[in-house]
């Protein structure tokens, strides 16, 4: 597909094209992966995260989708993490979803269960299991849970195998958050399923060495997850998009899943009630020895949602090293993914989506909020004139050296 972005409108690439998913169409196909701030106390939403987020819905992402967010307070990452165990919790995730709503973006959120992986330190502390040291600082480390009694990797905590009854418990946390993030108005809600997190422990015949109904085979394995996605189908109804993130492989030396049993296991979600299947990868050790996560590279997943796209009847989204505009419309244009996520380059750049838009055609600041887009266009018409007129920045400075 050959485009000359010169001349073309916007409407003319994927990128900037809508997706209609149940009851609700994304405006485009760019949008804001969950990335975790670790700033909230107790679960609870802040001032913080409502700008943080807010700014993306301001840069013209079509989906922006808040961080991982606990299903209960053992199933965070780290004591800082959001969460939607209590309806308390609600009215803050209410305020985040309409102001993402009335910006003009799609208002997302992930749920997720940290499992074995959970209770650890910041990444900014290296992710490290929290320990006594923590504890004395008013951060103490619990208990954490698994498929099997198997720890994430060297010196790290052994986790408690979980009962069939603490299982069924947990399917009705994860439809109660479910129902929760409804309530606050989120139109997308994504299953975290990656990273050696709960969901994934108990697909992976890794962490997964169980001999009930819950482990053992493929059909075993894979019970917890597609038991969580069926009553959080029935919790949310039809209308509201449901997600499923996925690591496409699990990336060690030895009987690790690979992409085929993803795919596998996509066709399976997909009838269950997911919707759209968001592809990383990893995550299923901490064990360095035995790690062979995919090498990071421009689009590194794009291999992986291309295999899930062509073989299942999922609407496929892409993370992973997405940031460039035309490599971001290629990757739809060409059958890679249906939606393209942005992590750490919204960060750098919560303007992205509005930057591709002139970098991929003739469109300028029209679709600005009029607050910016009526200063930013004199902005640029000042600054052709400087260029043609050969001045710079600098050039003042240049003349009182010359004098």
């Amino acid at each position: 597909m050959t485009i000359d972005a010169r001349t073309a409108s916007t409407e003319d690439r994927a990128l900037f094209t809508p997706l209609t998913i149940r009851g609700t169409t994304l405006p485009l196909r760019a949008g804001v992966s969950p990335m975790c701030m670790y700033a909230a106390v107790d679960g609870f939403a802040s001032d913080f995260h409502l700008a943080h987020l807010g700014r993306f819905a301001l840069g013209g992402a079509g989906l922006v989708i808040v961080e991982a967010t606990a299903i209960e307070p053992r199933g965070r990452i780290s004591h800082f993490d959001l969460g939607l165990w209590d309806d308390a919790h609600v009215e803050g995730m209410t305020r985040i979803a309409s102001l993402l709503d009335a910006h003009g973006s799609v208002p997302g959120i992930q749920l997720g269960h940290a499992g074995r992986r959970a209770s650890v330190r910041e990444p900014w502390h290296a992710g490290a299991p929290l320990d006594e040291t923590d504890a004395l600082a008013g951060n103490p480390p619990w208990q954490t849970v698994g498929p099997s009694a198997l720890p994430a990797g060297p010196n790290w905590p052994v986790p408690t195998e979980m009962s069939e009854a603490e299982i069924a418990e947990s399917v009705a946390q994860w439809a109660s958050a479910a129902r929760r993030a409804a309530e606050a108005g989120f139109r997308y809600i994504e299953l975290h399923g990656a990273h050696g997190y709960l969901l994934h422990s108990f697909l992976s015949p890794i962490s997964n060495t169980r001999t009930d109904g819950y482990g053992g085979d493929t059909a075993g394995r894979i019970r917890y997850p597609l038991e969580v996605i069926r009553a959080i189908r029935k919790a949310i109804g039809d209308e509201i998009i449901l997600a499923y993130r996925v690591s496409s492989v699990d990336g060690v030396l030895d009987g690790g899943l690979g992409i085929e049993d993803i795919v596998e296991f996509s066709r399976h979600a997909n009838a269950a009630g997911v919707d759209v299947i968001d592809t990383s990868s990893g995550g299923i050790t901490t064990d360095r020895s035995s790690d062979t996560r995919v090498r990071r590279g421009f689009g590194f997943h794009a291999d992986f949602a291309r295999a899930i796209k062509a073989e299942t009847d999922a609407v496929v989204a892409c993370v992973g090293f997405i940031v460039d505009p035309e490599q971001a419309s290629r990757m739809i244009e060409d059958q890679d993914a249906d939606i393209v996520l942005l992590g750490r380059e919204m960060l750098d750049n919560p303007n992205w989506v509005h930057h591709a838009r002139r970098a991929l055609a003739t469109d300028e600041f029209e679709h600005w909020d009029q607050r910016f887009g009526s200063a930013l266009g004199p902005r640029l018409s000042t600054l052709q004139r400087l260029e043609e007129s050969g001045e710079t920045p600098l050039t003042r400075f240049e003349q009182y050296s010359g004098a």
